[in-house]
């Protein structure tokens, strides 16, 4: 089995990089497809001998199978396109779009599935299959050998990561990073992680200090491991640190309000955060409970699930006679972006 890899955002890599790993081990052949920016900026040294440079090098690899963590894909490369999600944003309605790109959902667990399963019924083309978000596999498996000590923080120290989503109607950062320099206690290093979509004014708000640090590594999951305590809203990022069974504060969720403490002001943030970090097993039977849900697979073989899924459509040609829309308006975007903006839609 031939699979590209279809990548448009620098956090897709963490997404793929398990895949990638189980791959290594099988007998199918693999390459990647991004855009220009991707590429240049972030690629690792590692995948550039399985790079596609162009779209006419991603058509003639000709994959059964294309992989994308994102919510657009290039309808000129040949191949069963199967989209992964690029989160775990399953309170977001735009989780829910069909956009009529996809012969197959791989969903997270079966909060996703059923919706996903009610627009199946609907359009009638695609396929729902419930393995698991791939990224698990790379969060559980992450080496957190001496990690303290790699990002060089004293053991004592508690570790507090805010990581607001960019969404103007659910953000919290700009209710909430205007107070973080002043509650913070002398004990505590807050790491700071913003999505690549926010918007500059509210990011530049605030700078790096001795207590303060602003990730710009395009992977959370090693503060996710560091951190005692999230501090978010709506972020799918939630249920990422959910699967560690830490706390979580929430500033006015829109949706699963019991996930942590979920506070309405700014005012109420570090009461909240003193009461998480005095009792954090405190909604334990809680976060258990959503992550059943949202994301059950977290034995680490959630790729091996997925490619073993794919390979069964192919060998039973279960896509056979179904036909996706013309689609040519979204097309049409993909065709611009492409063009014009020097990059792929998302």
């Amino acid at each position: 089995m031939k699979i590209l890899f279809y990548i448009s955002k620098k956090y897709s890599i963490p997404i793929i990089s398990p895949i990638v790993k189980y791959l290594e081990k099988t007998e199918h052949s693999f390459a990647y497809f991004t855009s220009q920016k991707v590429r240049t900026e972030l690629f690792p040294n590692l995948m550039q001998n399985k790079l596609l440079k162009n779209i006419a090098e991603a058509i003639k690899f000709s994959a059964d199978i294309v992989i994308v963590p994102g919510n657009f894909v290039d309808f000129r490369i040949p191949g069963i396109k199967v989209q992964i999600f690029h989160g775990l944003g399953v309170e977001k309605s735009s989780h829910y779009e069909v956009r009529h790109f996809f012969d197959v959902y791989c969903t997270s667990g079966p909060f996703v599935t059923e919706r996903f399963l009610n627009l199946q019924r609907r359009y009638k083309y695609f396929l729902v299959v419930e393995t698991g978000w791939p990224k698990v596999d790379h969060i559980i498996n992450y080496s957190t050998h001496n990690l303290k000590e790699r990002f060089n923080i004293p053991k004592k120290k508690k570790v507090i990561l805010f990581a607001p989503t960019h969404s103007r109607k659910m953000q919290s950062a700009e209710s909430l990073l205007p107070l973080i320099p002043n509650i913070i206690n002398e004990n505590e290093i807050w790491f700071l992680k913003f999505h690549e979509l926010m918007d500059k004014e509210i990011r530049d708000s605030i700078k790096s200090s001795n207590n303060i640090k602003i990730i710009n590594d395009y992977d959370i999951t090693p503060y996710l491991h560091l951190a005692d305590i999230l501090i978010t809203d709506t972020s799918s990022v939630t249920y990422e640190f959910m699967i560690l069974d830490k706390p979580i504060v929430t500033y006015r969720t829109q949706s699963r309000k019991n996930k942590g403490i979920d506070i309405t002001q700014s005012s109420q943030l570090r009461e909240a955060i003193d009461r998480s970090l005095a009792d954090p097993q405190e909604f334990h039977q809680n976060r258990i409970n959503h992550i059943k849900e949202i994301n059950p697979y977290i034995d680490g073989k959630i790729c091996e699930n997925l490619i073993n899924n794919l390979e069964d459509i192919i060998n039973n040609n279960e896509l056979e006679n179904k036909k996706k829309p013309l689609n040519l308006f979204r097309k049409f975007q993909v065709l611009y972006h492409e063009k014009f903006k020097k990059g792929y839609l998302r």
